[in-house]
């Protein structure tokens, strides 16, 4: 249990009393150790996620607490595809990893195994049409291996979002490690809050553009 109260507070830029107020609500995953709250960091990313809960840019340190990666990398190893069809969640998960490059030394099948059973537990989708679909834990062992796949539904498809809206787009993270999921997702609802980079993916920009937009975006990164 790596976080604090006051981690929280600079985390999401609140007050000290709304995250009290969320913890005596049970609106937060936290655990009370030796009379203190502590909030697992993991946890805390996909409640962040599931909630719509607004990312600072300052949380891209704390959540990682290590030199950022470059997720222009990332996705530009993933690539971006077009069209993915199907009319289920389980069907359009099954074509988008059909689809796009996996590493060698896992079946697709497996892949596909571990997004459905993260699905199952809670729907990946994150508002505004956006779902990354991920393994709960990492399921390759290669730095080299880690990628971010953006697939563009061929129709948009209910994930069950909170907002109620259809996914029209899959970020399908595969990561080698806890803390470079955790990053990577981190980066993804980064993004995903920016009203200009939701409508490229809307439009079905290319990989050219949208590897423009990610290649500034990471340059501010470093500059906090």
């Amino acid at each position: 249990m790596d976080l604090k109260i006051k981690d929280i507070v600079e985390l999401l830029n609140v007050s000290e009393k709304t995250v009290y107020r969320w913890i005596k609500d049970k609106k937060i995953p936290c655990y009370r150790i030796n009379h203190q709250y502590r909030f697992n960091r993991s946890e805390i990313n996909e409640w962040i996620l599931s909630s719509r809960i607004e990312l600072t840019p300052n949380a891209l340190n704390l959540t990682t607490e290590a030199k950022l990666s470059s997720f222009y990398a990332l996705l530009n190893a993933g690539g971006i595809y077009s069209n993915i069809s199907g009319t289920t969640v389980k069907d359009i998960l099954k074509n988008a990893i059909h689809s796009i490059s996996t590493p060698v030394d896992i079946s697709k099948d497996e892949i596909l195994s571990a997004l459905l059973s993260r699905e199952e537990m809670m729907t990946t989708a994150v508002g505004n049409g956006i779902a990354i679909p991920h393994p709960r834990n990492p399921i390759i062992t290669e730095n080299a291996d880690s990628c971010v796949s953006i697939c563009y539904l061929e129709n948009p498809t209910d994930f069950k979002a909170l907002d109620g809206n259809s996914v029209h787009t899959l970020f399908i993270v595969l990561s080698n490690s806890p803390k470079k999921h955790l990053e990577t997702l981190s980066k993804i609802s980064y993004l995903c809050q920016m009203d200009k980079f939701i409508e490229m993916l809307k439009r079905r920009e290319s990989k050219e553009n949208i590897l423009s937009f990610v290649e500034v975006k990471e340059i501010e990164w470093k500059g906090k």
